[in-house]
């Protein structure tokens, strides 16, 4: 007897639903009900098998869509193709289905926001609020939250809450609702583990222009909240629509992003909704002095981990696959004391796979390594205190001419980037030209944004900042993003060179310096290609490295890093 797969099951399952309520779809998201980037409940995994970040699915009565954007096309169409036709956002958006215009799409209301539902369908859809009850058998382990001393985080959270109280006053607003639970830890100064790679707890939170603080939380979560922050009522998570109920001032703040459907409604029956963007956003982007010079020591002990994984890589002479190399950066990543756990699943892609822009080794696709194979490692850790993100292209062979001028060309869009004049280029969107122009004047380029903002000790990805084709933030003191151009040729390999960096200022002018202390492959640069200023960049750039993390090398890693100052 054949054995039917558990997401055609599923699908079959939508479809009946899709037919007993009367309507012609379902849109399936991956978030939950908090909208954080990774949870613990993936919905759509279980219908697609596609792993990736980002994405959604509409399930019709004979026809199955997954939308992704242009870093998971491949990992889709491998993942979910058999039963599904891959569409790339933003190219294509459910409105563009052919037919689409009146037909009646079911979605959970705890799940979408109506600003998502207006970019998807444009009213082009007659969109039903429907609850599909998906069975998700994951053990509910309670995580208690912690605190974060003011040596931490530089500020607390009364000082925090005065700051949006006075944005509220200002704005003539009455309450804010933080429907992000990245805000609310930042605001409160707490962190949980409730997600698999950031250190949050899941939580929600209304602020009051009078300091009145009510937070949406599994009670067992909590721990002397009451003793650490003041004018805080503690309630279940439950219990949204009761607390709305007793308030009884005139109107409310939420953040069009995070604040569901099911949410916005209840709050829109007593009161006004007036602004629909959380401040919050905007302040945790900017870090303060002493949250920059913790995650400058977190990237130290990165560097020490990588730099160390790098010259094993280099230099091993034994048979190794994706998955050993997984397990090694994890391993080195452990010898830290202050290392907690991957701020993201290690990409290991070798090969074609490294084609494969947010590629995940499996079982089935884990390739042996083999001496001319280059190698993209795209990986990072959360430590106390700081977030880390990097990425390497490497080999331990020799590689082509075509592959070098490539690697050289992402190298020279990178060293573009880092030292940009952020005078003239302060928006992320002129700056993510800067980092394509050597690949775009021999018609090359890649279907990612350059950089994405970075959270302290929270989200590796966090906005509202980015480098990206269409990222107007303008960046200030404080912020850090990620730097990240790349190349990838389908089916043959993949080049991406990722450091952190964050803006800082010196007599009034704004400059980028890197966060990230590994080397760069001198052995995939082509340096004909390079101008005497980008040389001083790497030369400056190792030397740089070597200062910062030598002393903690063994004798042969010191050679080998010091023969990279040249």
């Amino acid at each position: 007897m054949v054995k039917i797969p558990e997401e055609i099951k599923m699908i079959k399952q939508i479809k009946k639903f899709i037919i007993a309520n009367n309507l012609d779809g379902y849109i399936i998201p991956k978030n939950d009900n908090y909208f954080t980037e990774y949870s613990n409940i993936n919905n759509l995994a279980k219908i697609t098998n596609f792993t990736g970040s980002a994405g959604f699915a509409i399930i019709l009565k004979h026809k199955n869509f997954l939308f992704v954007d242009g870093r998971y096309t491949l990992q889709a169409k491998k993942q979910s193709g058999d039963n599904f036709k891959i569409l790339e956002i933003p190219y294509f958006w459910p409105k563009d289905i052919s037919n689409i215009d009146g037909l009646k799409i079911g979605f959970d209301p705890e799940l979408f926001t109506e600003l998502t539902l207006k970019k998807y369908f444009e009213k082009k859809a007659n969109l039903i609020p429907l609850k599909f009850q998906f069975i998700n058998k994951i053990k509910k382990k309670i995580n208690k939250i912690f605190h974060l001393d003011k040596s931490i985080s530089g500020e607390d959270s009364s000082s925090k809450i005065k700051r949006i109280i006075n944005y509220l006053k200002a704005k003539k607003l009455n309450y804010l609702y933080v429907s992000a639970s990245e805000n609310v830890n930042w605001v409160l100064n707490i962190r949980g583990r409730d997600l698999p790679n950031s250190p949050l707890v899941n939580c929600k939170l209304i602020i009051s222009d009078n300091g009145k603080l009510y937070i949406f939380i599994d009670i067992n979560k909590i721990s002397n909240l009451k003793k650490k922050i003041k004018n805080i009522m503690v309630c279940n998570e439950k219990d949204f629509t009761k607390i709305i109920s007793i308030l009884n001032k005139k109107n409310f703040c939420v953040d069009e992003s995070t604040c569901s459907v099911f949410d916005q409604k209840i709050i829109e029956s007593k009161f006004s909704i007036v602004l629909k963007k959380d401040p919050i956003y905007e302040l945790k982007s900017i870090k303060n002095t002493t949250e920059i010079n913790h995650t400058i020591n977190a990237h130290i002990e990165d560097g020490i981990a990588v730099t160390k994984f790098l010259f094993w890589f280099k230099f091993n002479n034994k048979q190794i696959t994706e998955k050993k190399i997984e397990s090694k950066i994890e391993k080195i990543r452990k010898k830290s004391k202050n290392y907690l756990y991957p701020s993201f699943d290690t990409i290991a892609g070798s090969g074609p796979n490294g084609a494969i822009i947010h590629y995940k080794s499996n079982n089935k696709t884990n390739r042996k390594i083999s001496k001319n194979d280059i190698l993209l490692i795209d990986s990072g850790g959360q430590y106390k205190w700081g977030t880390t993100d990097v990425t390497r292209t490497t080999c331990s062979g020799k590689v082509s001419n075509i592959i070098k001028n490539n690697f050289t060309r992402v190298l020279k869009g990178h060293i573009e980037v880092i030292t940009c004049d952020l005078i003239s280029k302060s928006k992320g969107y002129l700056i993510d030209k800067l980092a394509r122009k050597h690949l775009n004047k021999v018609g090359l380029d890649y279907s990612h944004g350059t950089g994405h903002g970075v959270g302290f000790f929270l989200n590796v990805h966090e906005g509202p900042q980015g480098i990206t084709r269409y990222n107007h933030i303008v960046l200030k003191k404080g912020m850090i993003l990620s730097n990240e151009p790349g190349f990838y040729l389908k089916n043959h390999y993949g080049i991406r060179i990722e450091n952190l960096i964050y803006v800082d200022k010196f007599k009034k002018k704004l400059f980028f310096r890197n966060l990230t202390l590994a080397p760069i492959d001198l052995d995939m640069i082509n340096f004909d290609m390079l101008s005497n200023k980008e040389k001083k960049y790497l030369f400056n750039y190792h030397l740089y490295v070597y200062s910062k993390i030598s002393k903690f090398l063994n004798k042969k890693e010191r050679k080998w890093l010091v023969s990279l100052i040249k």
